[in-house]
């Protein structure tokens, strides 16, 4: 089977990591990964903000479970956003599973291609990182608190600009599951026309 091939099939998300961080020139691979995905006109305009500092990482994981922890369910709410809400009334919500990277893919408000165009960098990155046997998963919750000021005006202070929207993330780290087995797809339907 084609090598690209094999790291699609193999590529899992992964909630669970060893508390190592990943080396420099692994990031850095990863990262120009996602630098080289297509964008909408060959715009560009994805901006990433990584980090790797602990104590950073806790205060936002502190103020994202705070915020998640301030909403109310309601009838109709996606799943997952659910999920988090309830995680974090709990208590002790980790959004991002304590890995020691995380990736928070940005992009111009009003741009009709942002989430488009960081959903292709992010999974760019996720490949590559499968590739150098780095765990990965998409990181939604930012994305859900993005019009939420407490997040809004910390992700400024750490780099977020005038303008611009989150779109997603990526947690990063050596992963501390034993290697999962590819899944077995069974939805995502095709319609052959030909």
């Amino acid at each position: 089977m084609n090598t690209i091939l094999e790291i699609i099939e193999k590529r899992r998300s992964i909630r669970k990591y060893q508390p190592t961080q990943i080396k420099d020139e692994e990031l850095a691979a990863i990262l120009e990964a996602g630098r080289s995905a297509p964008s909408g006109g060959n715009n560009q305009t994805s901006h990433f903000i990584v980090i790797q500092n602990a104590s950073i990482l806790q205060e936002l994981k502190r103020l994202v479970s705070l915020e998640f922890e301030k909403m109310e369910l309601k009838e109709g709410m996606y799943k997952s956003l659910q999920t988090s809400i309830k995680a974090a009334k709990k208590g002790g919500y980790d959004f991002f599973y304590n890995a020691p990277t995380l990736v928070i893919a940005a992009n111009r408000k009003n741009y009709g291609n942002a989430i488009a165009d960081c959903a292709c960098a992010l999974e760019n990155m996720m490949l590559a990182a499968s590739s150098l046997n780095i765990g990965s998963c998409w990181i939604n919750q930012l994305h859900w608190l993005d019009d939420n000021e407490v997040i809004h005006k910390y992700m400024t202070e750490l780099g977020l600009g005038d303008g611009e929207t989150i779109c997603g993330g990526l947690s990063l780290g050596y992963s501390a599951i034993n290697e999962l087995l590819p899944l077995h797809r069974t939805g995502n339907h095709i319609t052959y026309i030909k």
